[in-house]
């Protein structure tokens, strides 16, 4: 069981068209890569470990990859379906061939459902999908690669909405863009999870 002490996702490193389709508050590319490091620089430390939910990067790739070397921490990245290692989106040959260069670049690349475990006790699903898409047309394409609603809670990047969650749900979406393109602390986890029944 996989634990952490930061989570987060969909960062899209270097992918300027994000800026305008999430309405994010940076003037460029540049000016959001840098903001997006140094955001997570400021509260992760050398030896914390974040697990990232998917969609890292998304402009070009060896210079995307390449920004992610300055972000502090031992890095865990689950895939999503901007991420070359999806294999929702590529197929294994290809994963292989980029899951070595995700690893050049200090990630350590796993599966795409992951039990994860906070407080030494409290298990929950982490993914980069929801349980249930954002679009019909989302839920059709990705299907074969989302978690399976058991009841557990789940952690979950994939929509790039501005909220975390939502009330009454067991989904705990932590994306940069809920959560001031900024690391999403344990602790915060712990606190979501203690308010559910």
């Amino acid at each position: 069981m996989l634990t952490f002490d930061w989570v987060t996702s969909d960062h899209h490193f270097s992918h300027a068209r994000i800026i305008e389709f999430c309405d994010r508050p940076f003037s460029s590319v540049g000016h959001m890569n840098g903001e997006l490091i140094r955001r997570w620089n400021s509260v992760v430390g050398p030896t914390d470990t974040v697990l990232h939910l998917g969609d890292l990067n998304l402009g070009p790739f060896d210079q995307s990859l390449a920004l992610t070397m300055a972000l502090n921490g031992d890095r865990v990245l689950m895939p999503g379906n901007h991420d070359r290692v999806s294999t929702a989106t590529n197929k294994p040959a290809y994963v292989e061939t980029f899951r070595k260069r995700y690893e050049s670049a200090g990630w350590t690349v796993v599966d795409e459902i992951v039990d994860v475990e906070v407080s030494g006790q409290r298990r929950l699903l982490a993914s980069h999908y929801p349980y249930r898409g954002d679009s019909r047309k989302d839920v059709e394409r990705y299907a074969g690669h989302r978690p399976v609603d058991t009841g557990l809670p789940l952690l979950h990047g994939h929509t790039h909405s501005k909220e975390a969650t939502r009330p009454g749900s067991r989904e705990f979406h932590v994306g940069v863009d809920a959560h001031d393109f900024t690391p999403v602390h344990v602790s915060v986890i712990e606190a979501w999870l203690d308010t559910l029944p």
